[in-house]
């Protein structure tokens, strides 16, 4: 039976005041904050609004580093939820690591090391004394944690071990940070895993890339594409990696989640060696993997519009908000009946009852669709002597009024249809802007214009590679697994010989 990713049911969601974004001028007077930018005219403006504007994060005073207020730390609670119940099914089991790794480790692999010692941050001193050795700030754990491997792995039975971690890392990449979708710290999942044979760590590849998959597509309802990354781009120490990316409205991608087969690399390095079946010492096999909050971000980018976020059911720490609609005379009337309304709804979601007295409806209309709440519910007198309760979609704005009683059923069955709406539409924005091309004019053209993922036939050497993005600004995101046998007959895009792969390129964050 497939697992339930709809997260965590509660009867009852529980607003403080601070909760809720809420602006009155001096005078008492309600004040609508809304976006003034154009998602499609201007979307770095329209998203550096979005951002301020809504009730999800907020800048710090640290540069690059962000809070996540409720909204968004539930939706990146239910990322991990079902990730993490999809990962103990298939037998990773959770641990956690220091996030202080000692210099001397962090430079035992000469590859890993490089490729992250322009963003590792240092302690260096408790108070007013030095450390007789420089502790990095995790920008990673496989260092500190292959140590451990080391000494706790000595045979063929102690393998597989599956382990993962959920923390945060320090990478102070000095690019331009973007809320959630480059931020220097950032919250995501380590897996690592060790196996004997290579078949094993090999068989590992598709079923963690699955789950991530599935995850993205049932919590976030984001679609993206999964490929192998070029040797340039895989991860520092790695054999071979491969993500699945995703292409946001403004025409640029963004790498989702990854996985990393890294052989004997590491294991070579570590000692994480164990005796096998036939009384022989081998070196382990292992892999390592991981998802990031870099995905709200992209949910965001996504699925927002101009009237602010569109948050997908199952992300939404409110799914559904019931507003009463009264007046002084029929106060009493019209609460009574959102009370039950709202006690009827909370047995399947998770629902919040919005009687704040110092707003009017139409503020409050305006407050929860700025802030992504799937469905709203009016109730007033007249709905309430025909039986009937309004209920609205933040995804499309349509309205329909039905039965109070059928009201929890109709509002589930909305939920479920606001989540492949938003998905077929990012799906069917993603198709749209992929391009295959076979010239390098044609592929100049659109990555210097309207941009998206251009698919073009490639040699496979980093020297056409670097041309590209040297000369235009896009790089290979991946070589999508579904387009590989288009490259029989095709040419290199940029030296003209005979194509190995398809690779998609596009700019990147």
């Amino acid at each position: 039976m497939a697992p339930d990713l709809k997260g965590v049911r509660y009867k009852k969601v529980s607003l403080q005041s601070k909760d809720v974004h809420m602006a009155n001028d001096k005078a008492g007077r309600e004040e609508k904050k809304g976006l003034s930018a154009k998602k499609e005219s201007s979307f770095s403006d329209w998203y550096t609004q979005l951002v301020e504007r809504t009730d999800f994060v907020d800048y710090t005073s640290v540069s690059g580093c962000i809070a996540f207020k409720p909204n968004a730390y539930f939706a990146w609670e239910q990322v991990q939820k079902a990730t993490d119940l999809l990962f103990k099914q298939a037998g990773i089991q959770n641990v956690y690591f220091p996030m202080l790794i000692p210099e001397h480790l962090l430079n035992k692999e000469k590859e890993h090391v490089k490729g992250f010692s322009p963003e590792v941050a240092w302690v260096t001193h408790t108070g007013s004394s030095k450390l007789e050795e420089r502790l990095a700030i995790r920008p990673t754990s496989e260092t500190v944690m292959y140590e451990r491997f080391a000494k706790w792995i000595r045979s063929w039975r102690d393998l597989p071990m599956r382990y993962n971690q959920w923390n945060s890392v320090l990478r102070w990449e000095f690019k331009h940070p973007t809320p959630l979708l480059r931020t220097r710290e950032f919250l995501w999942n380590e897996g690592h895993t060790v196996f004997a044979t290579r078949e094993e760590e090999e068989a590992e590849r598709d079923q963690v890339l699955g789950i991530y998959k599935k995850v993205l597509e049932e919590v976030l309802a984001l679609p993206g594409v999964m490929g192998k990354k070029t040797d340039s781009e895989k991860f520092a120490g790695a054999e071979a990696s491969y993500s699945i990316e995703h292409l946001i409205p403004d025409g640029w991608a963004v790498q989702g989640p990854d996985f990393h087969v890294d052989g004997q690399k590491f294991s070579k390095v570590f000692d994480i060696m164990f005796i096998d079946k036939e009384g022989k010492k081998e070196y382990a096999y292992q892999n390592t993997f991981a998802v990031s909050t870099r995905e709200l971000g992209v949910m965001l980018a996504v699925h927002g519009d101009d009237k602010g976020l569109v948050l997908p059911p199952a992300a939404a720490r409110v799914q559904a908000v019931i507003v009463p609609i009264y007046n002084d005379g029929n106060k009493e009337l019209v609460i009574k009946h959102a009370k039950e309304l709202e006690a009827r709804l909370a047995k399947t979601v998770r629902v919040y009852l919005d009687s704040r007295e110092t707003y009017s409806p139409g503020w409050k209309f305006n407050e929860w669709e700025m802030n992504g709440t799937p469905v709203r519910i009016e109730i007033g007198e007249r709905d309430i002597k025909e039986g009937k309760a309004v209920l609205v979609r933040r995804d499309t704005g349509a309205k329909e009024s039905v039965e109070a009683v059928h009201a929890g059923e109709r509002t589930e069955g909305l939920l479920e249809d606001i989540r492949r709406s938003l998905y077929a539409k990012a799906k069917k924005m993603l198709e749209d802007n992929t391009h295959n091309v076979d010239s390098y004019d044609e592929l100049k053209k659109l990555i210097k214009g309207k941009g998206g993922f251009v698919q073009a036939g490639w040699c496979g050497s980093e020297e056409c590679e670097s041309k590209v993005k040297e000369e235009i600004g896009a790089k290979i995101t991946n070589m999508p697994f579904d387009a590989q046998h288009l490259a029989k007959g095709r040419k290199c895009i940029a030296c003209g010989s005979a194509a190995k792969y398809i690779a998609n390129f596009a700019r990147s964050y």
